[in-house]
């Protein structure tokens, strides 16, 4: 109750600082007339007269405001409703004339033309009728202009936050999504490391069944401080990559041979995480596990022209002709969504042939520098010198 005396209080304030500005402003007029015309009436006359009606309106604004509140002027009923508001101004326009007339005639303000009240009310009928109605107009005017800027704010406010709201369900979406893909890999992987487990049980090779659960114990471990990362920095992609090859060493033994090649400089570059594996696991199926005899399988990272190239390439049959591996595997096939979910056009997969043997698959993608991220345990690497030498 008090808040809202106050704001009152305030707001008439502000109405009657206004209506005082405008009363100098037009009495400024009428003394200067009065100067050129050597009129004699005293100059006190013309500022009590412009002070008496500016207060009146002053304090008639609300009025007026609450008026245009009340019977607001809208497109459906724009007719019935300037009618209305005209013959309201008309009714205003009276009552503050007979108002400030009254005022005039009590304390003595132009005596010659206001010796009653009904000649008061007549000389500022004649002299203040038609500026009246435009005054009620135009604080009409305003208040319409004031709404419909208010309103246009709102609109764009809440188009904002519609757009906003938007973005953000979009953004979840392609984080939805992009998790999904992910989590379709690590399951792929896991089936066919457990897979590879249960031959090494059955060909009763212990030791390396053993040390085959370990490695993926320590690649799991690793994979999952990662968890919710769509990007890694490339060192980190190419560490979860070598506890992969490790685990598929004691498969292959002597018989797979990894080089990886990497410029220091773009070690730090934003790379898909988990995304090597699904590549290089399709290398070795296709490449060495079509073979009795050894293979090799190369790795290499470069950058060119802002563009971060990843190349895995094996020694393999290669592709038949006419064929591709482009829409076959879901370990391609999902590392070819998430890279176009996370780049659009600018990241790419390619699959082809080797100048001289084998298939190469290549990862395109924009270079930019990964963001940092806190080791709290550093990647145990376990027997990958054996297997990269």
């Amino acid at each position: 109750m008090r808040s809202a005396l106050l704001r009152c209080l305030r707001e008439q304030g502000i109405y009657v600082l206004i209506w005082t500005v405008i009363g100098l402003f037009f009495s400024s007029q009428s003394l200067t007339q009065r100067a050129f015309s050597r009129d004699p009436t005293p100059p006190s006359h013309y500022l009590i007269s412009w002070a008496v009606g500016s207060y009146t309106w002053a304090f008639l604004t609300p009025v007026v405001l609450w008026l245009g509140r009340r019977f607001p002027i809208e497109r459906r009923n724009w007719a019935r409703r300037m009618a209305l508001h005209l013959l309201l101004s008309l009714a205003l326009d009276l009552i503050q004339l007979a108002i400030e007339a009254e005022i005039l005639f009590r304390i003595g303000v132009f005596p010659s033309v206001m010796k009653s009240f009904g000649m008061a009310f007549g000389f500022m009928l004649i002299l203040g009728f038609h500026p009246n109605i435009t005054t009620y107009w135009i604080i009409l005017g305003i208040q319409y202009t004031f709404r419909y800027y208010r309103r246009y704010h709102e609109r764009e406010q809440q188009a904002l936050q519609l757009e906003l709201h938007a973005s953000e369900l979009k953004t979840q979406l392609v984080r939805a999504h992009l998790s999904a893909l992910k989590m379709q890999l690590q399951p792929h992987f896991l089936f066919n490391t457990l897979n590879a487990i249960m031959v090494l049980v059955r060909q009763q090779k212990a030791l390396e069944a053993e040390e085959t659960l370990a490695r993926l114990s320590d690649l799991l471990r690793c994979v999952l401080e990662d968890v919710e990362a769509q990007e890694v920095p490339l060192r980190r992609e190419l560490e979860y990559l070598q506890l992969y090859l490790a685990i598929e060493q004691v498969r292959f033994q002597d018989r797979l041979r990894v080089e990886i090649s990497a410029d220091p400089a773009i070690l730090d570059a934003a790379f898909p995480h988990m995304a090597l594996q699904p590549i290089v696991e399709n290398a070795i199926r296709h490449g060495l596990g079509r073979s009795s005899s050894a293979g090799r399988i190369q790795i290499s990272a470069s950058r060119r022209d802002g563009i971060l190239e990843v190349k895995v390439q094996d020694d393999g049959p290669g592709l038949p002709p006419g064929s591709s591996l482009t829409g076959r595997g879901i370990g391609l096939a999902n590392t070819r969504a998430r890279l176009a979910e996370l780049y659009g056009e600018a990241g790419q997969l390619i699959v082809d042939n080797g100048p001289q043997a084998g298939a190469v698959v290549t990862i395109l993608l924009p270079y930019h520098v990964a963001a940092v991220v806190s080791e709290t345990e550093l990647l145990e690497v376990h027997a990958f010198e054996d297997s990269a030498g």
